[in-house]
């Protein structure tokens, strides 16, 4: 694989088995895609309409890309963006191949040109937890093909992330490392549907 350390960046993989990554930050976005153009090869990439989102990317070529990893991909997408820290039911996704993103040295950190079409898409913003290689993750609920492995529900709401942890324990009576729920979860507030 060619980032062997996907997991310092928002991560999960999709009902499909491939995986997606996003930047954390404006730096992280520049460095992973700055990353994916050195291989050479053509990927899908989605960011949400308005600034502060990751730049995700589903690495598996372009053609083998099934139409359930597109709306994996753009949930996530929102889900990890300022949409759902302002509370947002749903967010709008620009999507778009990596050959057509472009970086010149007047842009600021973490903002790319794209050059001919882009498809657009809404999503509803709504995650479920899970465990993915054996670490915490919070991906879209459309992601499990078996429905026992989601855990929580999650949609934006009125509870701080960092009451999450211990809320989680209570709800799941199992606990996890506070460092591992704060990993997994996007930044803002959360309601508990499950």
């Amino acid at each position: 694989m060619e980032f062997k350390d996907y997991q310092k960046y928002r991560w999960f993989y999709t009902s499909h088995g491939n995986l997606v990554i996003g930047g954390k930050s404006a730096m992280q976005n520049d460095e992973l895609l700055s990353r994916a153009q050195s291989l050479k090869k053509d990927f899908i990439v989605m960011h949400t309409q308005d600034p502060g989102s990751p730049f995700s990317i589903i690495l598996a070529p372009v053609a083998k890309v099934s139409q359930e990893e597109y709306e994996e991909c753009a949930i996530f997408t929102g889900c990890f963006s300022r949409a759902w820290r302002a509370g947002n039911k749903t967010a709008s996704i620009h999507i778009f191949k990596l050959s057509q993103l472009a970086k010149d040295s007047k842009m600021k950190s973490g903002t790319w040109g794209v050059i001919g079409p882009i498809k657009k898409t809404t999503v509803d913003l709504r995650l479920i937890l899970t465990n993915q290689k054996g670490v915490l993750r919070a991906v879209p609920d459309i992601t499990l093909k078996d429905k026992k492995a989601g855990l929580l529900v999650l949609s934006p709401g009125k509870i701080s992330k960092q009451d999450m942890p211990l809320k989680i324990e209570l709800e799941l009576d199992t606990p996890y490392s506070q460092e591992e729920v704060l990993s997994a979860l996007p930044t803002g507030g959360f309601r508990i549907l499950r």
